[in-house]
């Protein structure tokens, strides 16, 4: 008796639960990642993983570092921080701070969320820096980056000012983005603040410039970005009921195609996709043929409910298989591994679910193990002696 890997379609009760493949979303962005936070899956990866340059986006990371300085006890969240010639002598996006000031870390957050201030990133990074530089500080968040699994980043600035190798990737972008909200949820809340004026001394800047903030579609955060040479570009979240969606993406050539794209990224996502219940716990996907047992198959159970975030558009099926080494000899212990259901929508990570013994096999006796061989010997028998090649 041979015993050989064996690959058959799962039963039509799961069938029924899958949907077809929603059409895939043409984004207008260089660069873009999609991420279903509560299930895991990715639902859109385009040149996710190339190196580029992120702009105010990468200001995420400098935000990381000072609240875990904020949950280590070495920085307070009350605390007064002296501005430096160097922070103040920043362009671009600022809180127009200047070597007179010193300012609370509360203010600092929100400056740099809210107002993307160049120059409340440099207060923080000079701060919190090895050896008092903002060049230091940089090589900290390379590091940090590094160690958190970002392994296409690597920064030359606290704020995004464009530099040579200043650098992260979407897919990074969006690691970061669910790290702040699970890991500092204290302080996400800052994340959807629209405004901040910040001791009235610049009233042109006191808005959030995240599009997605007023259009009441569930967004809560994150950062926008833009340079000559980034483009305009996002790192954008949103809840629906209990799903989370996150979201990064680049190189859009004005702030209305960021604005636009980003809402119709959210909008697919909430809507061309719903979780489904696919595998119900103890309920039998398919049979696994048993060798020398008291009986010839058993039952595949998954040991829990098995939910996945499928496509919503049912006109037609997704592919889902169950593969086992077969058959199994007896005797078969229940909930024993056994097999695996793999589960493959278009367009989407494949799955795969164990599957074990619903019930207990024992072996055969001598009479029934006897009559098998017998079987299989009449068999061959019958079908003749195989061909040479």
């Amino acid at each position: 008796m041979s015993f050989l890997p064996r690959r058959f379609l799962a039963s039509a009760a799961v069938f029924a639960l899958l949907a077809a493949p929603a059409s895939a979303f043409d984004t207008r962005a260089k660069a873009a990642f999609v991420l279903d936070q509560t299930t895991g899956t990715v639902l859109l990866a385009k040149r996710a993983d190339e190196a580029l340059p992120p702009a105010s986006m990468s200001k995420l990371m400098t935000l990381y570092i000072a609240f875990e300085a904020i949950r280590d006890g070495r920085l307070k969240i009350d605390e007064k921080l002296p501005v430096s010639s160097h922070a103040m002598s920043y362009g671009g996006s600022t809180m127009f701070l200047d070597t007179t000031d010193r300012v609370k870390v509360s203010d600092l957050l929100r400056g740099i969320i809210v107002l993307s201030g160049n120059d409340a990133c440099a207060v923080i990074a000079e701060t919190l820096s090895p050896d008092g530089t903002e060049k230091g500080f940089a090589k900290l968040m390379t590091q940090r980056a590094q160690q958190l699994g970002m392994t296409s980043s690597s920064f030359r600035n606290a704020s995004g000012w464009p530099a040579q190798g200043h650098v992260m990737s979407m897919r990074d972008l969006v690691l970061l983005a669910n790290l702040l909200i699970k890991d500092f949820p204290e302080h996400y809340e800052m994340f959807s603040e629209k405004t901040f004026a910040f001791d009235g001394r610049a009233p042109g800047n006191v808005n959030n410039r995240n599009p997605l903030l007023a259009l009441g579609i569930g967004a809560d955060g994150l950062k926008t970005g833009h340079t000559s040479e980034a483009g305009y570009g996002l790192v954008g979240s949103a809840t629906n009921g209990k799903r989370r969606v996150i979201f990064a993406i680049t190189g859009l050539d004005s702030e209305r195609a960021r604005a636009e794209e980003s809402e119709a990224i959210v909008n697919w996502s909430f809507r061309q996709f719903a979780e489904q219940t696919i595998v119900t716990k103890d309920k039998a996907v398919a049979d696994a043929d048993i060798w020398l047992g008291a009986e010839d198959k058993v039952g595949l159970v998954a040991k829990q409910d098995i939910t996945l975030l499928l496509p919503v558009n049912p006109l037609g099926g997704v592919k889902a298989e169950v593969v086992y080494t077969g058959p199994i000899e007896a005797p078969v212990e229940q909930g024993q591994k056994l097999a695996e259901l793999i589960i493959s929508p278009d367009g989407l990570p494949e799955t795969r679910v164990p599957l074990v013994a619903e019930k207990a096999i024992a072996g055969g006796g001598f009479m029934d193990r006897m009559l098998t061989v017998s079987q299989v010997l009449l068999k061959r028998l019958q079908d003749g002696p195989k061909e040479q090649l």
